[in-house]
């Protein structure tokens, strides 16, 4: 879950209005990126043309540079706002007391709910497409975020193994639930994941299960003798 560092972007800076005009601006800011979220997830990152998004929301392209800059500060804005919403998501999941199974059906589904919205969705295609010219801030989130999903896996697994066991638990939760998410967006039907989701949790189960590995014994020969 890391990002090799890229060049750095450096977006106009967006205008931002004051007075009593904000609240106006903020819905208009609101209204423009749920159409560029709608744009993505519906029709793919290449329709998400400036033109277009502008068309979906009813504004002018001058409307959204006026509150973006220019159109890769509008897909900034998208993956900023995918990743607090889900990091948001992940600090509020806690892991529930019962049995492995119990707790790990229950962090599998909290994830998925919050890997699979649609801002999230939109996120993750503008990442891909956008990965040449990635900047720092979104080295910075990726960051975030495994540090939220290790901290889901510390949670289940408790003191029962090494930190870098937990870490593997978000790496995995992260390389499953979003491989499904990217399943879904190749393919023009609705897809049914409950049964790779309830593999995920086979997995997890039969990995916490296992009694962690004890260290070797001494040799007894060498005391044997004499």
């Amino acid at each position: 879950m890391t990002a090799a560092t890229s060049r750095k972007r450096t977006p106009i800076a967006p205008t931002r209005p004051v007075g009593g005009a904000q609240a106006r601006a903020e819905r208009t800011r609101a209204l423009i990126m749920d159409e560029t979220v709608r744009c993505v997830v519906a029709e793919g990152f290449a329709a998400a043309s400036a033109k277009h998004i502008a068309e979906r929301a009813g504004v002018t392209w001058g409307v959204i540079q006026y509150h973006f800059g220019d159109r890769d500060g509008l897909l900034a804005a998208v993956v900023d706002a995918g990743f607090d919403e889900l990091r948001a998501c992940m600090a509020t999941v806690d892991v529930p007391r019962g049995s492995s199974r119990k707790q790990v059906t229950a962090l599998v589904d909290a994830a998925w709910a919050a890997f699979s919205t649609p801002t999230s969705r939109a996120s993750l295609e503008i990442l891909v497409a956008t990965r040449a010219r990635r900047d720092q801030a979104t080295n910075v989130h990726l960051a975030a975020m495994a540090g939220q999903l290790t901290r889901l896996g510390r949670d289940l697994i408790g003191d029962r193994r090494h930190v870098g066991d937990a870490t593997a638990i978000g790496d995995l939760l992260w390389a499953t639930l979003r491989g499904l998410v990217l399943t879904q967006m190749v393919v023009n039907e609705p897809v049914d994941s409950k049964r790779e989701r309830a593999a995920l949790v086979d997995l997890l189960v039969a990995r916490l299960d296992t009694e962690p590995p004890t260290r070797r014994r001494r040799s007894t020969k060498g005391s044997a003798r004499g």
